[in-house]
C-alpha cells in the first residue's frame, strides 16, 4: 500500500498581502521558502493550491464577528494602513487571512479523513498573537487557534498546541486558557515581546495545568531548548493528544533579526523529531504545523524545507 504524504497548503494571495517596503513581515519570506522547497519529491508531498477560504462563520469560533467585519471593511475601503502598531493590512490583506485560516482547516480534513500523513499551511499573515477582537503582531486571524476549535467540533476531544516561535504566542493561549481540552505548551525567549509567558501562566479555572510556558533567556540554543522535552513529554504521558498542532516559529535561529536565540537549522529538524515522537505515541500520527515567525529569509527556507523533510519522513 502507498504511504500517506504530507500536505503543503499555499496559495498566491498570500504573495499579495502587502507590508511595504521596511517592513520585516514581508512577501519575500514565502518566495524564498518557496524556491527551496522546488525540489521536494512529489512521492512524498502533496501541494494544495486552489483551497477555500475560511467563512466568518468559522472564523467566528475565535474572533468577535465584528472585528472580523471591521478587518473587511477596513483592507477595501481604506486600502493600506496599520490594524495595530506593526500589523500592515493593503487591500489583498483580509482575503490572504481567510485563506490562512483555510489552509488549516483543508489540512484538518485531510488528515482527519486519513488522506494526509500530516501537513504544513505556508502561510501569511501569520495567527498566534492575533486576539479575539483585534490585530497583534503581524498576526490578523489566530490560524491555529481556528483550526483547534474546528477540530473540536469534529469530535477530536484533546489537543495539543505547541509553539516554539522566538515570541509568545499570546493570542492562542488567551483562548483556550480555561479549556482543559486543549494543552498549550511554548517555549520562547522570555522577557521578550508581547511581555506574556511566564512559568506562572498555567491556566485558569478548569483549564489550569494545561498551560505550560517554557520561558528561556536570550542567547538560548540546543542545551537550554531539548532537556526541556523531558517534561512536556511527561505531561503529554497524562494529557494524551489526539492531535498534534505546531505553531512553526523560524525565529529562535541564530540568524534572525527580530529574535535574539542561538538555534541552528539543524535544531528544527530535532524539534520536528520531538513533535513526530509525541504525535506518533498518542495521535496516530496527525499533527498540522503554521508558518509564523521567521525573518531571515536564507535561513527560514532551510529550516522550513528541513522541518518538511522530518515530516515526511
Amino acid at each position: 500500500m502507498e504511504s500517506l504524504k504530507t500536505g503543503i497548503t499555499f496559495h498566491d494571495e498570500f504573495l499579495k498581502h502587502n507590508t511595504g517596503p521596511g517592513h520585516p513581515e514581508t512577501h519575500g519570506r514565502l518566495e524564498s521558502i518557496l524556491e527551496h522547497l522546488s525540489d521536494l519529491p512529489s512521492k512524498n508531498f502533496l501541494w494544495k493550491k486552489d483551497f477555500k477560504e475560511a467563512p466568518l462563520s468559522i472564523i467566528s469560533t475565535i474572533h468577535d464577528p465584528n472585528y472580523i467585519r471591521l478587518v473587511g471593511r477596513t483592507c477595501e475601503e481604506k486600502g493600506s494602513g496599520y490594524l495595530d502598531g506593526d500589523t500592515v493590512f493593503s487591500p489583498h490583506s483580509y482575503l490572504a487571512a481567510s485563506l490562512a485560516v483555510g489552509a488549516g482547516l483543508y489540512l484538518a480534513d485531510q488528515v482527519l479523513l486519513g488522506n494526509l500523513k500530516n501537513g504544513m499551511a505556508l502561510v501569511r499573515p501569520p495567527g498566534h498573537h492575533a486576539e479575539s477582537d483585534h490585530a497583534m503582531g503581524f498576526c490578523i486571524f489566530n490560524n491555529i487557534a481556528v483550526t483547534a476549535k474546528y477540530l473540536q467540533s469534529k469530535g477530536i476531544k484533546r489537543i495539543l498546541i505547541l509553539d516554539w516561535d522566538v515570541h509568545h504566542g499570546n493570542g492562542t493561549q488567551h483562548q483556550f486558557y480555561e479549556d482543559d481540552s486543549v494543552y498549550f505548551v511554548s517555549l520562547h525567549q522570555y522577557p521578550f515581546y508581547p511581555g506574556t509567558g511566564s512559568f506562572s501562566e498555567r491556566g485558569k479555572g478548569k483549564g489550569i495545568g494545561t498551560t505550560l510556558n517554557i520561558p528561556l533567556a536570550r542567547g538560548a540554543g540546543e542545551s537550554e531548548y531539548f532537556p526541556t522535552f523531558s517534561s512536556i513529554h511527561r505531561e503529554m504521558e497524562w494529557f494524551q493528544p489526539e492531535f498534534v498542532l505546531v505553531s512553526a516559529g523560524f525565529d529562535a535561529h541564530r540568524a534572525d533579526p527580530l529574535g535574539g536565540m542561538n538555534l541552528s537549522t539543524s535544531a528544527y529538524e530535532n524539534l520536528t523529531k520531538q513533535v513526530i515522537q509525541i504525535a506518533d505515541t498518542y495521535s496516530g500520527g496527525k499533527i498540522i504545523s503554521f508558518l509564523e515567525g521567521g525573518y531571515d529569509f536564507k535561513a527560514l527556507a532551510e529550516s522550513v524545507k528541513l522541518h518538511l523533510e522530518t515530516l515526511a519522513s
